[in-house]
């Protein structure tokens, strides 16, 4: 991953930000769950946020993440939407299963779509995680579908 220069913690300036954006994200959690009426506020919020990430991003990278969005809460309307470290992800049971990474998060060449550990992805002893994503056609549509749907298994 390129990024920029570490500096005497060992973290890139890009990392920092993640870090510090992570943080916001809790304690925006954290105010959610002590002031709204809970269940449909709270999402709803979330949903927001994420929607409002995604409009930030750079044209390109917001073409994909608008794209994965839609496609993965189609296919899982289980999952909530809610940003991790500054990117839009989806959670199951309060638990990230996915999320999208844009170049200009660490300033990498391409995207990534990526599930964590608690996607239901197994395959034997070695299987892809995270996936390079440049362009979303109906190939690519609809292996990001049938991963979001094995992984929520």
């Amino acid at each position: 991953m390129a990024t920029s220069k570490t500096g005497s913690s060992g973290l890139s300036a890009e990392e920092r930000a993640a870090m510090k954006e992570r943080a916001a994200e809790v304690r925006a959690e954290a105010r959610r769950a002590k002031s709204a009426a809970k269940g449909a506020a709270k999402a709803e919020a979330e949903r927001n946020e994420v929607l409002a990430k995604i409009a930030k991003m750079p044209e390109k990278d917001r073409v994909l993440a608008e794209r994965v969005h839609e496609i993965v809460t189609a296919t899982a309307p289980q999952l909530a939407p809610k940003t991790w470290y500054g990117m839009p992800a989806y959670a199951l049971d309060g638990k990230i299963l996915c999320f999208f990474q844009s170049t200009a998060k660490f300033k990498t060449r391409y995207a990534t779509f990526a599930f964590s550990d608690a996607a239901a992805l197994d395959d034997g002893s070695f299987w892809p995680a995270s996936f390079a994503l440049t362009a979303i056609g109906p190939a690519e549509e609809k292996a990001i579908a049938d991963l979001v749907s094995r992984a929520v298994r």
